[in-house]
C-alpha cells in the first residue's frame, strides 16, 4: 500500500505535505505534487497535511482517481529526479495526463 497524490492538488500546490514528510518522499511537478512509491514509508503524515484532500492510500481510490496511482509512477520514470524533493524545488514536468488538464481558474 502506498499514499497517491490525486487531481485534487492540480494547481493548489499547497506544499504542506512536503514539510511533514520525514522521508522527503513528495516531489513538485509543474501543476502537482507527486510521491515517489519508492521512497515512501506509509506513516501518513502527509495525508491530513493536504488542505484539499489530495493524499489518499492506493486502496482508497474510487473511479477517476485510480488513475492517478499509474500516474504518480509514471512522473518518476519520466522525471527521474534525485532522492529529495524538499531542496530539488519544482521539477520542471508533468505527466502528459496532467500537463494537458483545464488550467483552474
Amino acid at each position: 500500500m502506498t499514499f497517491v497524490i490525486t487531481e485534487a492538488c492540480v494547481d493548489t500546490k499547497d506544499k504542506s505535505c512536503i514539510q511533514v514528510c520525514p522521508v522527503d518522499c513528495l516531489y513538485e511537478g509543474n501543476r502537482m505534487m507527486y510521491i515517489n512509491a519508492d521512497q515512501c514509508i506509509n506513516c501518513g503524515a502527509c495525508e491530513p497535511a493536504c488542505p484539499v484532500s489530495a493524499i489518499r492510500f492506493d486502496d482508497e481510490l474510487e473511479g477517476d482517481e485510480e488513475k492517478f496511482l499509474g500516474l504518480n509512477e509514471q512522473f518518476f520514470e519520466e522525471a527521474k529526479p534525485p532522492k529529495g524533493g524538499r531542496k530539488l524545488g519544482r521539477i520542471d514536468h508533468d505527466v502528459p495526463y496532467v500537463a494537458q488538464l483545464p488550467k483552474a481558474t
